[in-house]
């Protein structure tokens, strides 16, 4: 009999109902709106403490740029480049110097590709049976255990692969060519049973959160485990898996300890995971912890080789972005 409900009437789809929740959503509005008038020190409090660490990581990463830039630009006042870049031959300690990054790039790769061919699969297969095969006691046992190999030092496990990976392969390797005391094959595996738990967790924690609407859907149609595991999981979490992947990889790049170790420092220009190689934090770790005059010419290698290691980082997280963003809007 109100003016409302007469003007409500009229419209269709419209009842009482509708019209004491409407009402009622207005009046909730608009007390809502007077409330955020009133001032929230609470609120901005927050708001400047959680941009005041924001800020602190981009003002963190701008200062490392910053490091990183200037001595670089002044390396690159005397060493060309081109030469830098596409040489053959390292030795900026040694006369007659000579600045070719090549073979700490090639050794780098060869170190990272190794721990890519053990980590990734295994990684990938240990996060699969953990989120779909492996009991909930199990998983609750098993997934803290294998991320205890995150915790352990780096310089533990470049001992262990001096030590015991090295005297391994050196009985394993059929003929003559032995591998030597210092080698990037036994680098790049323990490299590779280090990256694992990273991958590993971070592929779990995405298939975990595939729906299990998903699951339910693809058994209900007759699949059976493995095809709802490699066809409905996999592709469902693909974007954190691959942001698992890329993750795993920069994390191989950056490793420092276990080839300084186990690798060498020895610059070599070769492909042979069997011999002696040296990679760039290898160079870096080696040549910071020397008697390196500051401000020299063999000092400011040091941030050139850092800069270009930075270079490959940044590439990879971008690329690792872009895949993010790309499997996303396929599978979503």
């Amino acid at each position: 009999s109100s003016p409302s409900w007469r003007i409500c009437s009229q419209q269709p789809g419209c009842d009482r109902v509708t019209l004491q929740v409407d009402k009622r959503a207005a009046a909730a509005g608009t007390s809502g709106f007077l409330r955020q008038q009133r001032p929230r020190y609470g609120e901005w409090a927050i708001k400047a403490v959680l941009f005041s660490a924001a800020a602190v990581a981009v003002v963190t990463t701008v200062a490392i740029i910053v490091a990183l830039v200037i001595p670089a630009i002044q390396f690159f006042e005397t060493v060309s480049i081109t030469d830098f870049l596409f040489g053959t031959t390292w030795k900026p300690l040694i006369e007659p110097q000579e600045f070719g990054v090549l073979p700490l790039v090639t050794a780098t790769l060869v170190v990272t590709a190794i721990a890519c061919i053990v980590a990734l699969p295994l990684g990938l297969g240990s996060a699969l049976y953990l989120s779909e095969y492996a009991p909930s006691r199990l998983r609750q046992f098993l997934k803290p255990m294998l991320e205890v190999l995150a915790g352990i030092p780096t310089v533990v496990y470049g001992f262990f692969a001096l030590t015991f990976m090295t005297p391994v392969l050196k009985a394993i390797v059929p003929g003559d060519n032995l591998p030597t005391t210092f080698n990037a094959l036994s680098a790049g595996l323990i490299v590779g049973v280090m990256i694992i738990p990273t991958v590993a967790s971070l592929s779990e924690d995405a298939m975990a959160a595939v729906p299990n609407g998903l699951r339910q859907g693809a058994f209900a149609l007759g699949s059976n485990k493995r095809q709802v595991s490699t066809r409905v999981v996999v592709p469902a979490a693909l974007s954190g898996i691959a942001a698992a992947f890329i993750l795993g990889i920069s994390r191989a790049i950056g490793e420092t300890m276990i080839v300084t170790i186990a690798a060498g420092l020895q610059a070599n220009l070769t492909f042979n995971p069997l011999e002696q190689m040296e990679t760039m934090t290898a160079f870096i770790a080696g040549t910071g912890a020397g008697d390196v005059p500051t401000g020299s010419i063999e000092y400011k290698t040091i941030f050139a080789v850092g800069l270009l290691l930075f270079t490959f980082t940044l590439l990879l997280n971008m690329l690792s972005i872009r895949m993010v963003r790309k499997y996303r809007e396929v599978y979503e």
